[in-house]
């Protein structure tokens, strides 16, 4: 019962650490000045970084509870509209990426689920942008969005494979009991030979 207790404990301490570093992550994309040719408020989507560590190590109920949780901060500073489009746009985009994991046998590569996750946060945002205006009129960025998801997607996928060794070396230090329930969830446990050939890339 007590070791129970000290892995929901140390679940929760570790969420809440990676919580506070999407919000850290967010932070410092609103200080980036507005990158030319770009449609206004496109970001560089740095704290998909968190998502995507939590689906490869930690599940789909961590993922999308960072996902819940970052929506719920944005309602917070920003209102409604707000907490809509990073809503579906975060909910979408892990979505996909699981569904990418999952299909692929999670034998992909990190740029392309990060591209994936890019894109189709874009695509939710437009689908709630939509929604919200009554109008399909919003529809006419998608190609700009496109755009800007693969460039973006480039970007924090090449930013993670530089992280990713830590975050290796962070997951090894978790319990005992969040390991065996992490191999236990096929629906995230990325294949180890996709991580050691990442490593190699990043390490050269």
């Amino acid at each position: 019962m007590k070791k129970a207790r000290r892995t929901d404990t140390y679940s929760l301490t570790l969420l809440s650490l990676l919580f506070a570093l999407s919000i850290a992550l967010t932070a410092v994309e609103y200080m980036i000045p507005p990158i030319p040719l770009l449609p206004p408020g496109v970001k560089l989507g740095l704290s998909n970084i968190v998502t995507m560590y939590c689906l490869f190590f930690l599940g789909k109920k961590s993922a999308f509870t960072i996902v819940v949780l970052k929506s719920g901060f944005v309602f917070l500073i920003r209102g409604f509209t707000s907490f809509a489009l990073s809503l579906s746009g975060g909910v979408l985009s892990a979505l996909v990426m699981l569904l990418l994991l999952a299909a692929s046998n999670r034998r992909i590569s990190y740029l392309v689920i990060s591209i994936a996750g890019a894109i189709t946060h874009n695509i939710g945002q437009l689908i709630a942008a939509s929604f919200l205006l009554g109008t399909g009129m919003v529809m006419a960025y998608f190609p700009l969005l496109l755009v800007s998801g693969v460039i973006m997607g480039n970007v924090t996928g090449a930013l993670l494979r530089l992280v990713m060794p830590a975050f290796h070396t962070m997951n090894k230090s978790l319990p005992e009991s969040m390991k065996r329930q992490n191999r236990s969830d096929r629906n995230h446990n990325i294949n180890k030979e996709v991580i050691k050939n990442e490593e190699e890339h990043s390490n050269p």
